[in-house]
This record gives structure tokens, C-alpha cells and sequence, in this order.
């Protein structure tokens, strides 16, 4: 298997007429990496990973593949390989046709292309099915034979839009674990869509999140997760509570800030904030504790709005003056030690160290 070349895209924009479905986006992807581009529905994501396979053309801008620019190549000579959502097997080829029928078109002999073929589908343990037709195989083993039809003409990266959405859930689980299993195996880089924040977070070494056609965040899940940079990434990945503001006041390592509804609150003091400014925090659900009183500027009182049961955790719905949402993550046994109701109004809070600043959105 070829090893795995960076990919890089230089202020790639695609625009469908008046309508700008990615705009001027940038990324690095070093070889070898197992890269998730996330995102809601309409983001850009999708059309991005076309843009890479060549199967959508580029507005503005370049496509890299290691020391080649492959904007303007045809999908087959860029050296990447697309599996797509659909799968698209030819339903009357058997398994071991259906993965060697790229190098049937390009005239290879029946003997060594069957050979590779079996080669791709031991790889995928779908050996043993190689002679079933696709409507005789269940969505899991369609998609393994789809994969390695992808892989047989070995390149340098392979794209998958999608490839777990058909799947039930805990079908999704075991082939995730087979797809980091196989990129690490072979070397390449993965790009993977998604709008899965468990799958992205499972999968990845990079996660891209992406937002109205613009990259928010490209960094690895834990950095994505502990430090969102903005609120859209902050509320996308979930577990996290985000308080909007206005700065009042910069004394030494803090910055104190004003929500609507007259409270105010601490964060850890960053160069970049003014006097004045509008300022947004970032506070993870689980690192709100239930407490007798509120720390100063690190918590505040909220009125019980939801209570959902999660098995390991509850989850706490809570509203407060000037602050439209706010959840928190209580572990199973503290809370049934001291249950809640709707309607209760309870004590949070926070330690400073907790709150991470937010930068403006480059969508806003």
C-alpha cells in the first residue's frame, strides 16, 4: 500500500452560482492522519471532501496532494479513492468483481486483478463472502466490500462520506473500530464526514469543524472538546455551557463581565479583551457542581427546568436571569443522594480555572 502524502487546501471556495457553499477554506492533513470533518447539514463538509476527490470542481483556489497541485486532475489520476454513502455495488457482479472492477477497466488481466481483489477482501475479512452477490450481504458487509473496492487501486488517501450513517448503532461502533484499525494498518490518511460528534471524537486525529462554508476549529478532539475556540464549537460538540456578555472590568488576572439579566462573572484574563467588549465563556457540564452557595463570579442560582436520567449522569436543565441555557452533568450517585425537581431553585458553581474564553466566530 502507497504510503500516505499531505493534503492541503489553499483558500478553496465553491460557489454555486450566487450561492458561496465553501468559502476560502485552508487546512493542512499530514500524511497518515485519520482526519473527521464535522459539521451540521449545509456546512460545506461534503462539499469540501468532493472538492478533494475531484468529483466537484473548484471556484477558487488549490488542492494538494503531496508535491502535485491535483485541482484540475480527473478524480482517477490524483491517486485518492472515494467511498461513498451509498456504497454502490453493481448488484450483478459477485463480491470479488464488484472490488476488482477498477482494474478491469483499466485492462488488467482477470487472473491478477481477481488475485488483488482477494487480497483487498482478506484485508477487510470479506474473503469468505467472495463469491455473494451484494443483495446477499447485510449493510456491514456491503460496506466492507465498498471499502475495499476503494483501496485497490491503492492511494494515497481515501475519503468516506458518511460511510456509518446506514448503520444501527451498535453495528456503527464495531466498524469505527475497524476503520482506525485499518488506516493505522495501512498509513494513509482517512478523511471522513461526519456530522457525528461521538464518531469524530472516536475516530480522529484531527477533528475540522465547519460552520456556513468556513473551518471553526481544526485541531485534535481533545483540544476541540477542553478548549473550543468559539461558541458555535462550544455548543456543536454538546457538554458545554456558554454565558455571553460585556466586559465591566480587567483587574490583574481576571476579567469581570455583565450578562443582561444583572449577574456578573468571573474569567481567566486574556490580552485580547477590552473594557466594553462583548465576551462570550465556555463551562463544561460536568464541571458545574450542585454546592450549598455560589462561588463569587463562578456560579450562579437556576431554576430546575428539565431533568433527563442517562444512566452513568443526569442531566440538569436550568434557567437563569440573562442566560438562555444552562445544563449541568450530575454523576447517577450524588444525585439520587440529593434528587431534584422541576422548578427547584439551586445553588451552581465553578472554579475559574473551569472557564475558557471564546473567540468570535469567523462565520459571524
Amino acid at each position: 500500500m502507497t504510503s500516505g502524502a499531505e493534503i492541503e487546501l489553499i483558500k478553496v471556495t465553491k460557489r454555486y452560482g450566487p450561492a458561496l457553499a465553501v468559502d476560502s477554506v485552508s487546512l493542512k492533513i499530514p500524511g497518515g492522519t485519520y482526519c473527521c470533518l464535522l459539521g451540521p447539514s449545509g456546512c460545506g463538509k461534503t462539499t469540501t471532501l468532493r472538492m478533494i476527490a475531484g468529483h466537484e470542481s473548484v471556484s477558487e483556489g488549490d488542492v494538494r496532494l503531496g508535491a502535485s497541485v491535483v485541482t484540475d486532475l480527473a478524480p482517477a489520476k490524483r491517486g485518492t479513492a472515494m467511498m461513498f454513502q451509498s456504497y454502490a455495488l453493481f448488484p450483478h457482479l459477485d463480491t470479488v468483481d464488484n472490488v476488482a472492477f477498477s482494474l478491469k477497466m483499466k485492462g488488467v488481466e482477470k487472473g491478477t486483478r481477481r488475485a488483488k481483489a482477494m487480497e483487498m477482501l482478506k484485508l477487510v475479512q470479506m474473503d469468505h463472502l467472495a463469491e455473494r452477490r451484494p443483495a446477499q450481504l447485510s449493510g456491514g458487509q456491503q460496506q466492507r466490500v465498498a471499502l475495499a473496492r476503494a483501496l485497490i487501486t491503492d492511494p494515497q488517501a481515501l475519503l468516506l462520506d458518511e460511510p456509518l450513517s446506514a448503520l444501527d448503532p451498535f453495528l456503527k461502533i464495531k466498524v469505527r473500530q475497524e476503520l482506525k484499525k485499518l488506516q493505522l494498518q495501512l498509513g494513509i490518511s482517512f478523511i471522513h464526514v461526519t456530522h457525528s460528534q461521538e464518531e469524530a471524537m472516536a475516530l480522529s486525529d484531527l477533528v475540522v469543524v465547519m460552520n456556513g462554508g468556513r473551518i471553526e476549529q481544526a485541531a485534535t478532539p481533545r483540544e476541540v472538546f477542553n478548549r473550543p475556540a468559539t461558541a458555535f464549537v462550544a455548543r456543536f460538540m454538546g457538554d458545554h455551557n456558554v454565558i455571553s456578555g460585556r466586559v465591566s472590568k480587567k483587574d490583574g488576572a481576571t476579567v469581570t463581565f455583565e450578562v443582561p439579566g444583572g449577574a456578573s462573572f468571573v474569567a481567566p484574563e486574556d490580552q485580547a479583551v477590552e473594557v466594553g467588549a462583548p465576551i462570550e465563556i465556555a463551562v463544561r457540564t460536568d464541571r458545574v457542581h450542585l454546592a450549598d452557595s455560589t462561588l463569587h463570579g463562578c456560579g450562579l442560582t437556576g431554576l430546575v427546568q428539565n431533568i433527563e436520567y442517562h444512566g452513568q449522569r443526569v442531566q440538569v436543565a436550568l434557567s437563569a436571569p440573562g442566560i438562555d441555557e444552562f445544563s449541568v452533568q450530575v454523576p447517577e450517585t450524588a444525585f439520587f443522594a440529593k434528587p431534584l425537581s422541576v422548578g427547584d431553585a439551586v445553588p451552581l458553581a465553578w472554579t475559574a480555572d473551569d472557564v475558557h474564553i471564546l473567540q468570535k466566530s469567523p462565520t459571524a
